[in-house]
């Protein structure tokens, strides 16, 4: 069955930032949230940077292809952080995280660096299924008994910076069907808001802009500690009377 999908993005400063380095894109076949990286030089233009450098990618290409053009995005947006702080030399450090989604006929595409995320609800005979699908690239899921080592648990240990060493991202694919609902966000919204409240938002809103408005007030009301972006991306088939 061919199929057709919804999207709505939002992102807000938060309640204790005093800038928003967050940047999201929802375009027709590709949708990307970047978090620039609290604490290294000028996060918002890093974010910026990888959201611009992905925008000519969003385009139907060949299933088959998606990981190769999605896997190249990824690249040239890294390339195009390098060539960023070598014209600004005063740049130097910046760094974001990423993650992405490109998707053509009944495939997708999830591309990850860091600790943003990307979550699916999947409809099945029973209760939709809800789960993370990307994996935090954070110290804490590499080192043992990380918990024990102060501060190092939620530290980033893989993101974009323009150098070529250790920044590749991981490269998800999935097959896609009428129901699924994609989330992807920073880690304003995942380490504010419980998982419970993310999952019970994702099954029950009606469409991905009410979808969208409710995380970002969940954020908020959980103290809105950091940047907040969101993207909702809603999946469904076509019928011969749309098509």
């Amino acid at each position: 069955m061919p199929l057709t999908v919804e999207a709505a993005a939002r992102t807000h400063i938060g309640l204790v930032r005093r800038r928003n380095e967050d940047a999201v894109y929802a375009g027709r076949h590709l949708f990307a949230v970047a978090d620039g990286l609290g604490g290294h030089t000028s996060g918002d233009l890093a974010s910026t940077t990888v959201i611009e450098a992905l925008r000519p990618h969003d385009r139907q290409v060949d299933p088959a292809d998606l990981s190769a053009v999605l896997g190249r995005a990824v690249y040239e947006a890294n390339q195009a952080l390098r060539r960023r702080t070598e014209i600004e030399p005063e740049l130097a450090g910046m760094g974001t995280t990423l993650v992405a989604l490109l998707w053509s006929g009944t495939r997708a595409v999830l591309a990850n660096v860091g600790d943003s995320r990307a979550y699916l609800r999947h409809d099945t005979d029973g209760p939709s299924e809800i789960v993370q699908i990307t994996e935090d690239h954070t110290y804490g899921n590499l080192v043992a008994d990380a918990d024990n080592v102060p501060n190092l648990p939620g530290r980033i240990s893989r993101f974009l910076d323009g150098r070529a060493d250790g920044r590749s991202p991981d490269l998800t694919i999935r097959a896609l069907h009428s129901g699924d609902r994609f989330l992807l966000c920073s880690d304003g919204l995942s380490s504010a808001v419980p998982n419970e409240l993310i999952r019970d938002t994702l099954r029950s809103s009606n469409d991905p802009e009410e979808a969208v408005d409710r995380l970002v007030t969940l954020a908020i009301d959980h103290g809105g500690p950091d940047n907040i972006s969101a993207i909702v991306i809603d999946v469904a088939g076509i019928r011969d009377s749309d098509s």
